[in-house]
């Protein structure tokens, strides 16, 4: 009975639901196949602002640093880090 209801209903609600929805046009770059640059590219991929670097993976300070930037999140102030520390410090 279980079965039925899924593959009746919420199947296909499922399927509309994944063929209806926009992908996000934050204009990501795309991912670098490959964990180390090969060749050329690596003088290519240094030259560029970080936030214009494609992702690699394996590279997680500049796949979160490009993550903020296009996803619109500010990096922290300094005066956020300070509130941190005093809230650790005061527990």
């Amino acid at each position: 009975m279980k079965l039925q209801i899924f593959t009746g209903i919420l199947l296909p609600l499922i399927l509309v639901a994944a063929f209806l929805t926009q992908s996000a046009a934050a204009d990501e770059p795309s991912w670098y196949p490959y964990v180390l640059a090969r060749g050329n590219d690596r003088a290519v991929i240094k030259n560029k602002p970080m936030h214009e670097r494609p992702y690699r993976p394996m590279h997680f300070y500049g796949n979160t640093i490009r993550r903020n930037y296009h996803r619109g999140f500010a990096p922290p102030l300094p005066r956020d880090w300070f509130r941190s520390a005093t809230v650790v410090l005061s527990r």
